[in-house]
């Protein structure tokens, strides 16, 4: 198999200068960990976009991969889950001529032929006619590997992460015995391939800080894909799982900035409809921003790269049009007053890092 890493070029057309106070170029790229990967600070996640609780278009697939890719975007991430190999699929469509694309792609499932379950399938309308199944073990992340590969039409994936281990994704007995098996054969494959050189980075990609504390008491790991656990109505981790990075030597990809659409003006919060405590901060929060004239998305999609740790922040636009946005929020002036006032209010931990 061939081993050579993708070619690192350098930033593209996203990268402009701004000034806010000082300047500051926007677009620019972040070392990812201790490892030679660098990261666009602004990547492109690709679960929404494979009809994830709504149907998405292929013609609206392929469009929000192309804007944001046109728009210099040189990091993406997948996975066989999304869309049951629809993300891949249209993924693999779009870079396989490409030399300069940062990838990441996860194990932990493997997609058998037929029909998902009906509650599964329910969540992804217009997916592949496959069937998830967990399968942590050191044999099914070599088998998911392999057919990643397959899949996208790449002989290199750069970044490979075991997808959704959890009390929260499984509960406390069944996690038990998966995450057995993912510290144990799964963490085995991740290590092997490293080493051999055939990925760059291996980490997890999960909803849960805790997790990724317990797995660093089982191996070392390059990087956590964490979604929606450090944003802006949420700082938890820099009080424990940051500092643990920090020593480690470990990055932080940050997927879900907006919480599920709350923080971009929606009503839903970790995939479910927002609880009124939740509502009533992000509230304060937006008129916080509305006095600064900007955007409440803006914020939260800003916010994580405070940190030095944060390599990326990836959305996930179902479209042309919300890729466009996104690069929108992404490039708006913001006074490092908003970060302060939010500080002041209580509404953003005293000790968080903010943007400059």
């Amino acid at each position: 198999m061939e081993s050579k890493s993708r070619k690192i070029s350098k930033p593209g057309k996203m990268g402009q200068v701004r000034k806010v106070g000082k300047v500051r170029k926007f677009g620019q790229k972040r070392k990812l960990g201790n490892t030679s990967l660098q990261l666009s600070e602004l990547g492109l996640g690709c679960a929404a976009m494979a009809g994830n609780h709504r149907p998405v278009a292929e013609a609206d697939i392929r469009g929000a991969i192309s804007a944001g890719l046109e728009a210099g975007i040189e990091f993406v991430d997948t996975a066989p889950f999304y869309g049951f190999g629809r993300s891949e699929h249209f993924v693999g469509d779009a870079i396989r001529s490409m030399d300069d694309i940062v990838l990441s792609t996860k194990a932990g499932r493997l997609l058998k032929p037929g029909p998902a379950p009906k509650p599964v399938a329910d969540e992804w309308p217009g997916s592949f006619n496959f069937n998830p199944v967990y399968d942590y073990t050191y044999d099914g992340v070599m088998r998911s590997y392999e057919d990643s590969l397959q899949r996208m039409g790449l002989s290199k994936i750069d970044i490979l992460l075991l997808h959704d281990i959890g009390e929260m994704q499984h509960g406390p007995e069944l996690n038990k015995k998966l995450f057995a098996d993912a510290m144990s054969g799964g963490y085995k494959a991740l290590d092997e391939l490293r080493n051999a050189g055939d990925i760059n980075a291996i980490g997890l990609g999960v909803n849960e800080r805790e997790v990724c504390l317990q797995a660093m008491e089982h191996g070392h790991w390059d990087t956590f894909l964490l979604a929606g656990r450090y944003t802006l109505h949420e700082q938890q981790p820099i009080h424990d799982l940051l500092p643990a990075c920090e020593k480690a030597g470990t990055g932080i990809i940050l997927g879900g900035p907006f919480n599920s659409g709350i923080l971009a003006g929606g009503d839903t919060w970790n995939y479910a409809k927002a609880p009124p405590e939740v509502m009533q901060k992000v509230q304060k929060i937006t008129a916080v921003c509305d006095a600064y004239k900007v955007p409440l998305a803006a914020a939260a999609l800003q916010y994580p790269l405070g940190s030095p740790l944060v390599a990326s922040v990836i959305p996930g636009p179902r479209s042309a049009a919300e890729m466009k946005q996104v690069i929108e929020w992404f490039n708006t002036p913001i006074s490092p007053s908003l970060w302060s006032d939010l500080q002041n209010e209580g509404l953003l931990d005293l000790e968080a890092p903010v943007p400059d």
